[in-house]
């Protein structure tokens, strides 16, 4: 991968490759998930946390190395073990569950996984007998000419009978080019000791995608981008251009709502019936409620109730908080602020640390001043107030109900209940200034 991060925690459609499977393991049905580390193990465990257990490879010699270091985690369980690779982010839990399936129904000591390709490059062969059972698994790397030919391939997904797992394990070579415990080895021990081998062909190779660079990453994504915006159409939102349009896993669309093109929605986004987004339009870990407009805008981590609208060009930053029918218009700002219902923000205006009331109106080119260079301050803006355009308040500041801020004012004091406040210089009028200013100009 070229990078810092441990592979399994770059992203797909927002979720860390190593998440998402794990996630498809625990919706298969698995009561305990162990996670092999290695590089920087640390940051794995910090982003999947307590949902799972781990063991630490501290050499990397392999997967049947891999599965070694987990044997101490089974000790004493009877049943299946499904094993996959972590890098392998669009295996499904519906795939997953079928395999285990298999394991049950044909009694078998292992049940893998095996799919068709017609570029095999890379992937260990599935070499069957004339009976069409399984006797080995050839990685690539030791092939032989012929063995190369096979288009059936591994993408090494198993479910193991645990305790002949834990039987053969330590009997595993490194005998090989790579000089690496293989697991697919242990297949071959399984079958020597008279076990049952049953191998499930899927239709769908893009499941087994492993992910080794950041092109194999770009085409995972783009994979599971579709799937997402299948999902959600097939759910009764509109997409109205799919190849432009990027919707994270963990983002919540109700049905009748339109996501124009160029649209982009991240981690824990919710978005309710009747809305429509974009074009345009950024929104990540925010709350979009019924019947809202959202164009050409970024929104991060904010909540638009119902009937809202934003844009275009709007900044929504985190904290902020619109009420019911709020419009939020062209080249505005806000942030860690609650606008009240029915309250206007239209142009051109910045407003932090706030706290505006309902049916309010926020002139063109406003700016709520909350930071004094050490920390920040709020503003308090009551219920059916106007702030005239280009309006400067100055924080800490309480603007009272149906008060008036004149045009052009900075406010520097509190300004009380039904209150006209004007903080600007009185206007003076020069008449023939113009002219003789200009005949000054001319002579120098």
């Amino acid at each position: 991968m070229k990078s810092d991060l441990p592979k399994g925690l770059h992203e797909v459609a927002g979720v860390p490759m190593v998440e998402l499977v794990a996630r498809a393991v625990s919706g298969a049905g698995a009561t305990k998930t162990v996670v092999v580390v290695g590089y920087q193990g640390d940051l794995v465990r910090e982003s999947l946390g307590d949902k799972c257990e781990y063991v630490e490879q501290t050499e990397q010699l392999g997967t049947g190395h891999a599965a070694m270091m987990a044997a101490g985690a089974l000790e004493g369980f009877e049943g299946p073990v499904l094993v996959t690779p972590g890098d392998t982010p669009l295996l499904s839990a519906e795939t997953l569950s079928r395999l285990v399936e298999s394991f049950h129904e044909s009694e078998a000591t292992v049940a893998m996984a095996t799919f068709v390709t017609v570029d095999p490059q890379g992937y260990g062969r599935i070499v069957r007998d004339a009976n069409d059972e399984v006797v080995a698994i050839v990685e690539h790397k030791d092939c032989s000419k012929e063995q190369r030919l096979i288009l059936e391939v591994n993408p090494a997904v198993y479910v193991f009978d645990c305790q002949t797992l834990l039987q053969v394990l330590p009997g595993l070579k490194n005998l090989n080019s790579q000089g690496e415990y293989y697991l697919t080895d242990a297949i071959q021990a399984v079958r020597d000791k008279g076990g049952r081998i049953v191998a499930t062909v899927f239709d769908d190779p893009d499941e087994f995608m492993g992910v080794n660079d950041r092109w194999q990453l770009a085409e995972a994504s783009r994979i599971m981008r579709l799937r997402i915006l299948r999902e959600h159409a097939m759910n009764g939102v509109t997409i109205v251009d799919p190849t432009s349009t990027y919707i994270g896993l963990n983002v919540v669309i109700e049905p009748d709502v339109t996501v124009e093109p160029m649209t982009v929605l991240e981690g824990d986004t919710k978005v309710m019936t009747g809305t429509k987004l974009g074009p345009n339009t950024w929104i990540k870990d925010s709350k979009i409620g019924r019947g809202c407009r959202v164009f050409m805008s970024h929104i991060d981590q904010a909540v638009m109730e119902d009937e809202s609208r934003c844009g275009p060009f709007s900044n929504l930053r985190p904290g902020t908080h619109l009420r019911k029918s709020v419009k939020i218009g062209n080249f505005v700002e806000i942030k860690n602020s609650e606008i009240g219902e029915k309250t206007a923000v239209s142009h051109l205006t910045y407003v932090g640390d706030a706290k505006v009331g309902a049916r309010s109106n926020i002139g063109a080119g406003t700016i709520t001043c909350n930071y004094d260079g050490f920390s920040k301050n709020r503003t308090e803006i009551g219920d059916d107030s106007f702030i005239g355009s280009n309006s400067t308040i100055i924080a800490p500041r309480s603007i009272g109900n149906n008060s008036f801020i004149a045009a052009g004012s900075v406010v520097t004091h509190d300004v009380p209940d039904g209150a006209l406040a004007v903080g600007r210089s009185k206007q003076e009028n020069k008449d023939g200034w113009v002219e003789s200013w200009r005949k000054r100009q001319s002579r120098q």
